[in-house]
């Protein structure tokens, strides 16, 4: 039987994956984020970068700043994040910034994460706040979803 709590992280996910697929569809990097909170999913977010020209348009980002905007608070205590991706550096930072209390991520991003890949932002305990992680929930998917999106962008430019 499977946990409770591994329910609501498999259910969460796999609506981030659909996020994510939503982003592979307009070309973007397949990422998808939503942060709940109460049981509710609070924002989303998919990756926007190339569609905005915008370095910070990744999916964890654009799901905090919705957050913050909907609650009239920077503040997001008691608010869980999920993501199909292990978060990059600059996403950790604002996921401390914003005091969420937990990740769960998808896949590892052994190039760029920093919530146990390169880095373990979540466990440094000079800063001031920490947050739980959970990985690997729904990997297999969100690697596959990745792997997929890389393959055929190769596979296109050898054919240019």
């Amino acid at each position: 039987m499977i946990p409770e709590k591994t329910r609501h992280h498999e259910k969460w996910m796999a609506f981030a994956l659909s996020l994510a697929k939503t982003a592979a569809n307009i070309d973007e990097v397949p990422v998808g984020a939503l942060i709940v909170k109460d049981n509710k999913i609070l924002s989303t977010g998919f990756n926007l970068r190339e569609s905005c020209q915008s370095v910070t348009k990744h999916a964890e980002i654009i799901a905090i700043e919705a957050a913050c905007k909907k609650l009239g608070s920077w503040r997001l205590n008691d608010c869980s994040l999920y993501v199909t991706l292990e978060p990059c550096m600059m996403c950790c930072g604002a996921i401390y910034q914003s005091r969420i209390a937990e990740v769960v991520y998808g896949c590892t991003d052994p190039k760029g994460g920093c919530l146990g890949s390169l880095y373990s932002i979540n466990e440094d305990e000079r800063l001031n706040h920490n947050f739980k992680v959970v990985k690997g929930v729904c990997e297999e998917s969100a690697r596959e979803l990745l792997q997929v999106f890389f393959r055929e962008k190769r596979s296109h430019k050898s054919k240019n």
